[in-house]
């Protein structure tokens, strides 16, 4: 029998386009507006669940709506060319409901019987507490020492972390396609069917239309096929539940969006202040750093990129934090991080092109105005040691299970399972514990930094991710993560 090898890559070898090399003007355009479709969902999702509670009209959602996707546009236009330059679309973050929601429920706002006031009112103390949390991250990364802290991070602590960012969104998968299992489950078979089975199936120019756009093939399909469900009836004596998941007439947000609508900075007035607000949402921030380094790690191997140095890492998280004091001056309800979602969508069509982000991004802004490669990190570590799979067994069952727990005490009307009296730390806590990736981060590099570390060295890949720690340690990072318009005059790598 022949003898099969596996040597570990630097590299994927399997994406068609890398970060520098980019399809056709016209294939371009549609990937682009692919990646906007798909963010568009978490743009709608996080607004449709924290304005009502905040007071909010379905008018006020869909200016939130509005604003998140411009500024988002915004972001992954900063990142792109300053930050860490890979594919990686930065849009909201589900790690800030958790605070957000301790503010909402704040007895001050709560008391204002107003409703249109106390949604303004909410969204300042929002906007404040953004603003000052951001300061963590800016200064985290700009100042080197979130670059310096990713130096404990060997590929066996990355790996559960990047597999983590991805797995922690099964709370968002199946059980939000059960809301409506009929358009759900079959948006999912079609999904896996045309990118994986029809794949090399190329009826127009030899272009892989199938593998290349599943997402705006199948969305198509099955909008029409749940309009068609709508327009017979079939959920016309449903529970209100059901109608709201199902139904393509239910969320409004056509009709009560304004024809034309310029987001600009304090658009709901100036933001308001509260240490224990501004405490609070610095767990999100947190959170979000931990889970965009995961996302990072993901994006520079799906675009066939060397992982990015500290510099870089940290350059990219010091651009993030600006991006979340732009979502607290403009008013977006959350706060900014990675979308691991538009990172799958690289290896699911196996384009890494850092020009077809920066088009979406600019969908994005138009239209505002009108997890399992986590795990290849383990080909650079031995897991014929046990060390090693006890420290992956522990982050990955851990990171899952612990949030999970946390979860199931949280809803936005209670306070979690921390219920202190000090709602900041209550938020602090359950946010910090409800990410996969924070405790799966916590676990990994706690374990990998302290079980037999100098006789670990090479099971733990060390020799591998060492060249790829400095900006200067391989001649390829040059390539990938050189600024633009010579820039790097101005700041040069350390």
């Amino acid at each position: 029998m022949a003898e099969i090898t596996h040597p570990p890559m630097d590299q994927l070898q399997d994406l068609e386009y890398c970060i520098d090399s980019n399809p056709s003007w016209a294939e371009t355009i549609l990937l682009a507006f692919q990646n906007y479709i798909l963010m568009s969902g978490t743009s709608v999702m996080i607004p449709t669940l924290l304005v009502p509670a905040m007071g909010g009209t379905d008018r006020d959602k869909a200016l939130v709506i509005q604003t998140l996707l411009f500024v988002a546009g915004i972001n992954t236009v900063l990142q792109a060319l300053f930050g860490t330059r890979l594919p990686a679309v930065i849009g909201g973050s589900y790690a800030y409901v958790i605070p957000v929601a301790y503010i909402i429920n704040d007895p001050s706002l709560q008391r204002i019987s107003d409703r249109h006031d106390r949604f303004i009112q909410t969204m300042r103390a929002i906007q404040g507490a953004l603003v000052i949390a951001s300061s963590i991250q800016i200064i985290l990364g700009y100042s080197q020492v979130w670059g310096l802290f990713s130096r404990f991070f060997s590929p066996l602590g990355m790996s559960p972390v990047v597999a983590l960012v991805g797995l922690g969104l099964f709370q968002r998968g199946f059980p939000l396609l059960g809301n409506c299992v009929e358009i759900g489950l079959p948006m999912l078979l079609l999904v896996i069917g045309v990118s994986q089975y029809l794949k090399h199936v190329r009826p127009l120019r030899d272009i892989p239309i199938f593998e290349r756009f599943p997402i705006l093939i199948c969305g198509t399909i099955i909008w029409i096929y749940s309009l068609i469900l709508t327009a017979g009836g079939a959920y016309r004596n449903k529970p209100i539940a059901t109608q709201i998941s199902c139904r393509t007439d239910r969320a409004n947000l056509i009709s009560t969006a304004p024809w034309f609508k310029f987001p600009y900075p304090l658009q709901w007035g100036p933001p308001t202040f509260s240490a224990s607000h501004s405490f609070a949402m610095m767990s999100a921030v947190l959170v979000s750093m931990v889970e965009s380094t995961g996302a990072y790690k993901a994006a520079s191997r799906l675009a066939i990129a060397t992982p990015p140095p500290a510099y870089v890492l940290s350059r990219g998280i010091g651009w993030q934090g600006i991006g979340i004091m732009l979502d607290g001056l403009f008013g977006t309800v959350t706060g900014s991080t990675v979308s691991v979602e538009n990172v799958g969508l690289l290896g699911l069509t196996r384009v890494g092109s850092r020009r077809v982000v920066q088009i979406s991004a600019g969908f994005m802004m138009f239209f505002s105005i009108f997890g399992s490669v986590g795990l290849s990190f383990l080909q650079f570590t031995n897991m014929n040691c046990m060390r090693n799979l006890i420290i992956t067994g522990l982050s990955l069952f851990l990171g899952i299970s612990i949030p999970q727990f946390f979860n199931q005490y949280w809803n936005p009307s209670h306070r979690g399972l921390a219920h202190t009296n000090a709602a900041w730390f209550n938020a602090f806590v359950n946010t910090v514990f409800s990410s996969p990736a924070m405790v799966g981060l916590t676990v990994a590099v706690i374990l990998d930094n302290t079980i037999e570390v100098e006789k670990s060295k090479k099971d733990r890949g060390m020799p591998w991710w060492v060249k790829f720690r400095t900006f200067r340690g391989d001649n390829r990072n040059e390539e990938f993560y050189t600024l633009p318009f010579n820039l790097n005059r101005f700041f040069p790598p350390t």
